[in-house]
């Protein structure tokens, strides 16, 4: 943690050590959950040393679009976010994996639960961060009691902070329960995702997601996990899915920038197929840990390097 704070962040309009970013308890964001964020990486690769960030700017183009359901107005342009976020690689002298968490929240001192006229301001912070989920093994996941919050309820598709409340429900409830993670259903009962992933079911060789109506968050992993099955001649498919056809699936893997490709195991103590990891999920996993790291000629502009080679 003392090295962690001793890490350069980017913070009300300078770089600074970690430890002196800090906000006002009475901060509006803290208060009412007025923030949105976002989550990218940094790949290191060892055979060119480089330090690659994974379709930075599409990150941070989603993140300005938060930021404008939530009556937000960012002095900064995604561009310029992700210019300061290669910086922070070089300032903190990266050559290892690296997570950022970027997020745009409310900072003025005030207690009305409101959005309009309440300034913002911009921070990122960057760890160091191999896996985030264990996906060596299969995950054990169980269908939550929670459901996942409607989009008319808080946008689904902004990564608001205060959504994550919802998130935090359903996976304390599958972790205490003895799971890995947990899948959420809609409020119409298909399924929607995971606590912060993205849920993929293959079935007779096709690639099944929900549409983003079924209140999921739009997710650049899964959108590129859907133009690499389509490049690989896979078939996708956007639609609604009903929780007993998780049981009866080939294959069920989770996408996120935290998740990276994390196949399923077992859903509520029933085993997906034979409980190994399928061809298509092995096949998007292999490609997608190529082309985040440069090495996928067709896609190389997604991996932006961070050093001059």
């Amino acid at each position: 943690m003392e090295d962690q704070l001793n890490s350069v962040a980017y913070h009300l309009g300078e770089f600074r050590p970690l430890r002196e970013c800090n906000i006002n308890i009475m901060t509006h964001a803290l208060q009412y959950g007025t923030m949105v964020f976002g989550g990218m990486r940094g790949y290191h690769d060892a055979e060119t040393n480089n330090v690659f960030l994974f379709r930075p700017y599409d990150h941070f183009r989603r993140l300005h679009r938060s930021s404008r359901i939530m009556q937000m107005q960012p002095s900064l342009t995604p561009e310029q976010m992700a210019d300061i976020a290669l910086e922070l690689v070089r300032r903190n002298e990266y050559r290892c994996n690296v997570y950022f968490r970027p997020f745009i929240y409310k900072s003025e001192l005030k207690l009305s639960p409101r959005l309009h006229d309440v300034a913002d301001s911009f921070s990122i912070y960057t760890m160091k961060l191999d896996d985030y989920i264990d996906t060596s093994r299969g995950l054990n996941v169980a269908v939550s009691s929670w459901r996942r919050i409607d989009d008319n309820v808080i946008p689904t598709r902004a990564k608001v902070a205060g959504g994550y409340a919802n998130s935090a429900l359903a996976k304390s409830e599958a972790v205490q329960n003895g799971f890995d993670e947990a899948i959420f259903l809609d409020s119409r009962g298909f399924i929607s995702e995971g606590s912060a992933e993205n849920l993929f079911v293959v079935r007779d060789g096709v690639l099944i997601t929900p549409p983003n109506s079924a209140s999921i968050l739009e997710g650049i992993t899964m959108r590129t996990i859907i133009e690499l099955a389509k490049d690989e001649g896979i078939e996708v498919i956007r639609r609604d899915i009903g929780r007993s056809e998780l049981y009866i699936a080939d294959e069920v893997f989770f996408t996120g920038t935290g998740a990276q490709v994390a196949w399923v195991a077992q859903i509520d103590r029933r085993l997906i197929a034979d409980g190994a990891i399928g061809p298509i999920t092995q096949r998007l996993r292999d490609r997608y840990m190529q082309l985040v790291r440069g090495r996928d000629t067709k896609f190389k502009d997604w991996a932006v390097p961070v050093y001059a080679s």
